[in-house]
């Protein structure tokens, strides 16, 4: 189930943006008054949508949209006045935070939502590509210790050694990487 988070003042406020977001199937709406409330909600759940209507009591509504855009995947909706809104765009864009002017129009509001929607989607597949590909280069950096180590110890030649670890872990039916951890155990202090 899809989650969205409202950041909003005013109750009013929260009531009809919830119906607006409501609108989208399987979407559950959260609702923060405040930019410390909105970070323990995005911290502590899942959120897929933040819709944050400037201004607010606290602190800067566009600060705190820009900051949830870098720490999370979540897709950022940032609600201002009309004769604000270009001059607003230019400066969070670069967070890709999606501007929408007040008083809000339905159809462009719900484009927007469906362009955040898919926004974030898109960032948490950037995600999941980058920890994977972080885990693939953790693993190589650990073989190449471990070719190291059986170069240095038992006198093999880089191929040698490539092929040792890959017939190890071929023959005990176990990853590079658990082979590499044994060696280096083995010959590393």
């Amino acid at each position: 189930m899809e989650r969205a988070l409202i950041v909003s003042a005013g109750e009013k406020t929260v009531q009809q943006l919830s119906e607006l977001v409501s609108r989208r199937p399987s979407v559950s709406v959260l609702a923060a008054a405040d930019g410390p409330s909105a970070r323990r909600m995005v911290a502590s759940h899942d959120v897929e949508i933040v819709i944050v209507n400037a201004p607010l009591p606290d602190e800067n509504a566009i600060h705190l949209a820009a900051e949830l855009a870098e720490r999370n995947a979540a897709g950022i909706l940032l609600l201002v006045k009309s004769s604000l809104a270009d001059e607003i765009s230019s400066r969070v864009e670069q967070y890709g935070v999606f501007v929408v002017e007040k008083p809000i129009q339905r159809t462009f509001f719900m484009r927007a939502l469906s362009l955040a929607h898919a926004s974030a989607g898109r960032l948490r597949g950037n995600q999941l590509e980058t920890v994977r590909l972080q885990d693939k280069i953790s693993e190589l950096q650990l073989v190449d210790r471990a070719k190291c180590a059986l170069i240095q110890y038992l006198r093999l030649t880089e191929a040698q050694a490539h092929r040792y670890i890959e017939k190890q872990a071929m023959d005990c039916r176990i990853t590079k990487r658990e082979v590499a951890l044994g060696i280096l155990h083995t010959y590393e202090p």
